[in-house]
C-alpha cells in the first residue's frame, strides 16, 4: 500500500466512525448558539478546504519538501496515533461528548484518563493527525490549512472553556485548568 492511500484511508475511517458515534451522546441541555461558534467554524472550514487540496503528484514552487518513503510511513503512524488518542478520549468521555460546545445532561468535569493529560485530548489528537498529514503533503496549501485548523481548534477550546466555566461553575473548572494543560501534554497550564 502507498502511504498516501493509507493517509486518505485513516482520515476517511476516522471521519465515518466519528460521525457514526455522534449518535451516542446524552441530550443537550444548553449551548451558546451558532453566533458564538461562527468565528471558529469559519476559520476551521477555510482551513479544511486548503488542507485537503490534493497534493498527490504535485511538483512545483508550492511543494516545500519531500518526506521520502520512511518519513511518509512515520507520518501515517503519527496520524493513526492521533486518531487513537481521539478515540480514547471519546470513549472515556462517553455520553458527555458533543461535536459542538454544549452542556449535556449530567455534565461534570472529567479529569481522568486522557483528560488528566490535557483538557482537550480530542483536539490534541486531531492536531497531531493534522500536523503529520501536513508534513507528509508538504505543500503551502497544507501548511496554511493546518495553521487555520489549529487556530480554529484553539478558538473552539477557548470558547468551550469559557462556556464550561460559566455552566459548571468556575470553581471546579478553574481548579482543573490550574492542574492540566490545555492542548499539549506537559505544556503550560491555565491558559
Amino acid at each position: 500500500m502507498h502511504p498516501g492511500i493509507a493517509i486518505i484511508s485513516l482520515w476517511l475511517l476516522w471521519g465515518v466512525s466519528w460521525l457514526a458515534a455522534s449518535q451516542w451522546s446524552n441530550s443537550t441541555e444548553k449551548r451558546p448558539g451558532l453566533g458564538a461558534e461562527a468565528g471558529y467554524r469559519i476559520v476551521q472550514l477555510l482551513g479544511i478546504v486548503l488542507f485537503f487540496i490534493p497534493a498527490h503528484g504535485y511538483e512545483g514552487v508550492l511543494r516545500l519538501w519531500h518526506v521520502g518513503w520512511i518519513g511518509a510511513w512515520l507520518c501515517v503512524a503519527l496520524i493513526a496515533l492521533g486518531f487513537a488518542f481521539c478515540w480514547w478520549a471519546r470513549l472515556h468521555l462517553g455520553r458527555l461528548w458533543s461535536g459542538m460546545v454544549t452542556r449535556k445532561a449530567d455534565h461534570k468535569v472529567i479529569d481522568t484518563g486522557p483528560y488528566a493529560l490535557v483538557r482537550h485530548p480530542i483536539y490534541t489528537g486531531i492536531l497531531l493527525a493534522v500536523v503529520a498529514t501536513m508534513a507528509a503533503k508538504s505543500t503551502v496549501f497544507a501548511i496554511a490549512g493546518a495553521l487555520l485548523i489549529g487556530i480554529g481548534i484553539w478558538m473552539k477550546a477557548r470558547l468551550e472553556e469559557r462556556w464550561l466555566s460559566q455552566e459548571l461553575g468556575t470553581g471546579a473548572y478553574e481548579e482543573y485548568r490550574r492542574r492540566v494543560p490545555m492542548l499539549l501534554p506537559f505544556g503550560p497550564k491555565g491558559g
